[in-house]
């Protein structure tokens, strides 16, 4: 039987170096194996220093930055990578991200809102029934056509339906926040209607509450319909993703239009008369 070869012996019978050890005959080291090992200076005889040394032809000429830019511009090629866009954009998005995050911080807003929606909504609504069922000490349909009627009001049926149609379903609304601006458009016109037809019974201005037609409960409750519209249901409605929910523009102040010319139409067609009698300019 044969031995097998030597691994660490060569085809022509030299020795190999072993395992661990250079050709020189130094070990092989990393200073990996031991933290404090200091790297070997690198013998300066080894360090390229000509084109030669680099495998450059002496003839070629090396493009440089603004070359190879100018090359790939000329030839419609793009960057396969994404570009840094410039420290201006950057700093720009930043201050962009940093403002929608003060924006997002609204504290006691939209629980401010959520209040106000519930007083002015629950108002209507108690009233609505009042003249719909007769709850709450009301006067029921019936009685709500025989008040529309003796108050001057040439249609009373007609009359009767929309005015309560504007309060209890205008005040449903409000409370749960859906379709805010067209809610409070309608309670807005409907209690302007309530508004002149009070301060048209007797000349002057009669902001008070001890008077039956004293037109104070009516003011305040219009103001804060037009409140309503104005800054939108706030994030605890029904409303929460619509963007007049928290930043309302210039649509508010149509629907502001839209409920102010309807109640001065509906007033001047159902029941006639100048509303503003006895007020400053009307006397």
């Amino acid at each position: 039987m044969t031995d097998k070869p030597n691994d660490s012996s060569k085809a022509d019978g030299s020795a190999l170096p072993e395992q661990g050890a250079s050709a020189a005959g130094r070990p092989v080291t990393s200073p990996f194996d031991s933290p404090t090992t200091q790297m070997r200076k690198p013998d300066p005889k080894d360090i390229p220093r000509t084109d030669e040394d680099l495998g450059l032809d002496p003839g070629d000429e090396v493009p440089n930055a603004s070359t190879a830019e100018k090359g790939r511009a000329d030839s419609g090629e793009d960057y396969g990578y994404a570009t840094i866009p410039p420290a201006s954009a950057a700093s720009a998005g930043t201050v962009r991200l940093q403002h929608r995050n003060r924006e997002a911080r609204r504290g006691t807003l939209d629980l401010g809102l959520f209040v106000l929606r519930l007083v002015v909504g629950y108002t209507f609504i108690y009233h609505g029934l009042q003249k719909l069922t007769g709850w709450f000490h009301g006067n029921g349909l019936d009685g709500t056509k025989t008040m529309m009627e003796s108050g001057g009001w040439d249609y009373p049926s007609l009359s009767t339906a929309l005015v309560i149609a504007g309060e209890l379903g205008g005040g449903i609304l409000l409370v749960i926040g859906l379709a805010t601006p067209l809610a409070a458009g309608a309670v807005l016109a409907t209690i302007l209607n309530a508004w002149m037809w009070k301060q048209g019974m007797i000349p002057g201005f009669q902001y008070n509450s001890s008077t039956p037609t004293g037109v104070e409960l009516d003011s305040v409750l219009a103001g804060s319909a037009l409140a309503i519209i104005l800054t939108g249901p706030g994030r605890w409605s029904f409303d929460r993703t619509r963007g007049w929910a928290t930043r309302p523009a210039y649509g508010s102040f149509v629907v502001v239009v839209l409920a102010i010319a309807a109640a001065i139409l509906t007033f001047w067609f159902l029941h006639g008369g100048n509303p503003l009698k006895g007020i400053g300019p009307f006397s």
